[in-house]
């Protein structure tokens, strides 16, 4: 029998895989440079925090929220609490767990990184994009997620920003996105 076919195919899957692996590994590097004093994996990390119910913010559902393990969510817990951009309380619901909070240092980084770093980010990494690529990575890559039947928990939620007028943020961002992907 010619398996010529499925070699190809085996073939693609491998690429496909090495050239993701690489992506990640180079969009990290790259992200780290739009955001300090975070890394991108911590800002990711505080993003996640802030997309959970105040009460669900243990080391577990973060590392849900980031498709990761408990012991790298961990790593980075620790890293951002002896920065101050979050602390740790006891969780009121299980006495065995932790719940996570953005400190008030913690959300000014956030939102300063939003207004600049991720934006610049965003729009550079994806400049060569045109939306429906864009669309069809974002189906594509939530479609690859599911390969072991666990459904992605993403960040489409909007998320509740106290004292930040989040509509004149909104517009602002939106028009530096506009002119750095339209120079």
């Amino acid at each position: 029998m010619d398996y010529s076919k499925e070699f190809y195919l085996l073939h693609i899957m491998q690429q496909a895989f090495s050239s993701l692996y690489s992506v990640s590994n180079k969009l990290q590097i790259a992200g780290d440079q739009y955001c300090e004093p975070l890394t991108s994996r911590q800002y990711m990390t505080m993003l996640a925090v802030l997309h959970l119910p105040k009460d669900e913010t243990t080391l577990i559902n973060i590392a849900k929220k980031l498709g990761t393990t408990k012991q790298n969510v961990t790593q980075l817990i620790k890293s951002l609490e002896n920065k101050g951009f979050i602390s740790v309380i006891p969780s009121k619901k299980d006495k065995r767990s932790v719940n996570v909070c953005v400190t008030d240092v913690g959300m000014d980084i956030m939102v300063k990184c939003g207004r600049e770093g991720t934006i610049n980010f965003m729009a550079d990494i994806f400049k060569d994009f045109t939306e429906e690529e864009i669309e069809t990575l974002w189906k594509l890559l939530i479609k690859l997620y599911r390969f072991d039947g666990v459904q992605m928990d993403g960040f489409e939620e909007n998320v509740q920003i106290p004292n930040i007028d989040l509509g004149e943020e909104v517009r602002l961002g939106l028009e530096k996105f506009f002119k750095r992907r339209n120079p």
